[in-house]
């Protein structure tokens, strides 16, 4: 039998939501600038980079559903990578992104010198871990391989998943940052570096695999049901959120698109959606 961690779903506070989004000013604001210093043309559609699921999924759906009664246009465009989405947006290619978490995001303006920061939460992909060999975790055995992705952050947070259900031990304090070099003991087990986006295309090649949601999605496998576990909702640091380049969080289309994101429409769509395999997860990002 499968092993499957039951997911809660964040609560959201909407009173805390309006607050974080009238601080950003208002969409009758005349003066509204980007942060290139050029004024915003709320006529102009607002370009949205994201992965295909559920991110664009859920997109779209504001787009064809919500949208307009807001005097929105919105152009979605989809990206199969974890770095382009970032460095569009950067470069003003793109208005906004939305792909990604709070630990990936710092990572990737550590390295990359990039401004990128976070506008409101939507919702939460658990990582989990899948196998077309073994029917159950206990299947597991010394000897066989698996797949984790190979970007620092979600590394780390395949191998704290690992951990948790004791198929390998970490050193003590290590977090989300964890790397292979940090595995203390592995018994037994082998472990296959890739890119995100390619981890479910191994799956034939090796014995488990440590899937982002939403890739898990595209490869039409659901987490809720397939997974052998899943990582826990309750305190993740992991929820996906709207991001644009630092600046550029007064333009009111941004605003707009970010109640929308967090509406009841939207936590409707994605509870009959994705049955649990991915979680509304409203609110403020961390700081």
């Amino acid at each position: 039998m499968r092993k499957n961690i039951k997911l809660t779903a964040l609560a959201a506070t909407a009173s805390a939501l309006v607050l974080g989004l009238s601080a950003c000013g208002s969409s009758s604001d005349p003066s509204s600038t980007k942060a290139d210093g050029g004024k915003v043309d709320e006529s102009k559609p607002l370009v949205i980079a994201a992965s295909p699921s559920p991110h664009a999924d859920i997109l779209n759906f504001v787009k064809d559903k919500l949208a307009a009664k807001e005097g929105l246009k919105l152009e979605v465009k989809e990206f199969t990578d974890y770095v382009l989405p970032n460095t569009a947006t950067e470069q003003g290619q793109v208005d906004a992104n939305y792909f990604q978490h709070k630990p990936y995001l710092d990572d990737f303006n550590k390295k990359n010198g990039t401004h990128i920061v976070p506008v409101v939460n939507v919702h939460l992909e658990p990582l989990g871990l899948y196998s077309k060999k073994v029917k159950a975790l206990t299947d597991i055995k010394a000897g066989q391989t698996i797949a984790v992705p190979n970007d620092t952050t979600n590394e780390g947070r395949a191998l704290q998943l690992l951990a948790a259900n004791n198929l390998i031990t970490l050193k003590e304090g290590v977090g989300t940052s964890a790397k292979l070099s940090d595995i203390t003991d592995k018994k037994g087990l082998e472990f296959k570096e890739l890119e995100a986006a390619t981890v479910p295309r191994a799956l034939n090649d090796v014995d488990a695999a440590v899937i982002n949601g939403n890739y898990a999605l595209e490869a039409k496998l659901s987490p809720a049901k397939d997974a052998l576990i899943l990582e826990k909702a309750e305190g993740n640091p992991y929820a996906n959120f709207l991001a644009v380049k630092e600046g550029n969080q007064d333009d009111p289309r941004i605003q707009k698109l970010a109640k929308l994101l967090n509406s009841d429409d939207v936590k409707k769509f994605i509870e009959e959606k994705y049955q649990g395999s991915v979680t509304a997860a409203f609110g403020t990002p961390a700081s």
